[in-house]
């Protein structure tokens, strides 16, 4: 093993307690790694009023209850409860404070969306001071915990608790980065080292969590090589393109890797049987099953395509608005698609799914068991995105034998490999331009590679054979952490 490490990890989702995407399956999937590698890691994140407690076995902590935190100008009172991530001893510490966490979602467009983290962060080294415990790693998770950075360098860098601390940013979506107005400039209590803050954002009126963190953590990553690069060009840094080019030496990228105690075909809790690459005839039954159960009308021969995802610009949904009709009226294909989210995605597949009866369906929302069914029964999985910083579905594909078809950006083109029909090499189908002719050509491929019996097999193979556990990218971040300390 390597170097024991105390860690904190600073996040605000984490599976199964609270998720909107990949970013709560990471943080938890990590935790569970690092815990179970023997390192000191204590998961901090909000606890928000939709977080069944007891499946947490969260017990408040001696010396944590009913404090008072400062945020600015701002009071509240909180508590610090611990549990455990289900399936897992790796420790989860709660921050309990109703009137920010009380609501009716994860997130919100309150007026106090900033102080809601904000508070989140300066609570985490309250914690940490409370319990005497000074991380060596500080690694904090998109915008949410952006500012811990900052903080530690302006408010806690004298504190011998925190003299040895290393902080780490992990930028999970760049196109959230947590801006509020200049205005509420006290809440963030920085005193005489306002300077510290971004002064050109501040003359424009605005604050930019994300750019802070950015700017004052000592390494940045994000969550595929490829993204790491991407974000530091125009088309993909969402503004923050000259701030990473000048952190260039500390940004790296680390795919997400993949819990595969959730995700794997051979022992999935949703599924009624179990299969691997050796018994796909059960991927088939189940697939019949999915089909009478989800209400379609067809033999379990034809293509099923499936997509669970956030519907929002960044997932490339319009790329299916003409593409997708054409090849439903044209081939034989059905198609189930599992999401919510912006009005004009989930009217398109809405209507869909009412102009081929039988043969499309849409779940609006999101469903963890159906998640799990769509990914084991789909014989194609689309994922058209304009940027993608890593992606956990397509990886979630490869290991249930359903053959991804993805456009080349982000950790799409890191973790799938474009099928070679003379080498037999390769593990899906990947397309280059952003438009839905691209994609068209993409879906004719796989369904004309589907159809012949050679190929599909050696996709299916090739794909169920690739290895994204966090064994391997794990460990990655445990050498960067190690790096951290030593410089």
């Amino acid at each position: 093993m390597s170097e024991r490490l105390a860690i904190a990890l600073l996040t605000a989702e984490v599976a199964p307690l609270s998720k909107t995407g990949g970013l709560a399956d990471v943080t938890a999937a990590l935790a569970k790694h690092l815990h179970a590698g023997g390192h000191d890691v204590r998961l901090f994140t909000p606890c928000y009023g939709s977080i069944d407690r007891a499946a947490v076995g969260a017990q408040p902590l001696a010396g944590l209850a009913g404090l008072t935190l400062a945020v600015g100008p701002h009071a509240y009172v909180f508590s610090v409860l611990r549990g455990a991530l289900p399936g897992s001893a790796a420790p989860v510490y709660l921050i309990d404070c109703p009137a920010l966490y009380e609501r009716d979602a994860i997130y919100t467009t309150d007026p106090d969306e900033h102080l809601r983290f904000l508070a989140f962060t300066r609570a985490v080294f309250t914690a940490c001071q409370r319990l005497a415990w000074g991380p060596q790693i500080l690694h904090c998770h998109d915008w949410h915990a952006a500012f811990a950075p900052l903080f530690l360098k302006s408010s806690y860098g004298n504190e011998p608790l925190f003299a040895a601390t290393r902080t780490l940013l992990t930028i999970h979506n760049i196109g959230y980065q947590g801006i509020f107005p200049a205005a509420h400039v006290a809440d963030l209590d920085l005193g005489e080292r306002l300077f510290m803050l971004h002064q050109e954002d501040l003359t424009a009126g605005r604050i930019n969590a994300l750019r802070h963190g950015i700017l004052y953590a000592d390494a940045i990553t994000t969550v595929s090589p490829t993204h790491a690069r991407e974000i530091t060009s125009a088309e993909y840094g969402m503004g923050m393109q000259d701030t990473l080019r000048a952190r260039d030496a500390d940004l790296s990228g680390i795919l997400n890797g993949v819990d595969y105690d959730e995700w794997d075909p051979r022992r999935d809790r949703y599924l009624l049987q179990h299969f691997d690459a050796d018994h796909l005839q059960v991927k088939a039954a189940l697939k019949r099953v999915f089909l009478k159960r989800m209400g379609f009308r067809i033999d379990g021969a034809v293509p099923l395509a499936g997509i669970v995802s956030r519907l929002a610009a960044q997932k490339g949904i319009e790329l299916m608005f003409e593409t997708l009709p054409k090849i439903l009226q044209g081939r034989e294909l059905a198609f189930i698609a599992l999401g919510a989210g912006e009005p004009q995605y989930e009217k398109f597949f809405t209507g869909l799914a009412q102009r081929f009866p039988g043969r499309v369906a849409f779940h609006r929302g999101y469903d963890e068991e159906l998640a799990h069914w769509i990914e084991a029964t789909s014989d194609l999985y689309l994922m058209p995105s304009r940027y993608e910083p890593c992606g956990l579905n397509q990886m979630y594909s490869l290991r249930y034998g359903t053959i991804p078809v993805v456009r080349r950006t982000g950790g799409l083109a890191d973790s799938v490999e474009h099928y070679n029909a003379d080498t037999g090499t390769g593990t899906g189908v990947v397309f280059n331009d952003f438009d839905g002719p691209a994609l068209e050509w993409a879906l004719n491929l796989a369904l004309d590679l589907y159809a012949d019996p050679a190929h599909r097999a050696r996709l299916r193979a090739n794909g169920m054979a690739r290895d994204f556990s966090w064994a391997r990218q794990g460990a990655l971040y445990e050498a960067l952490y190690a790096r951290l300390i030593a410089a």
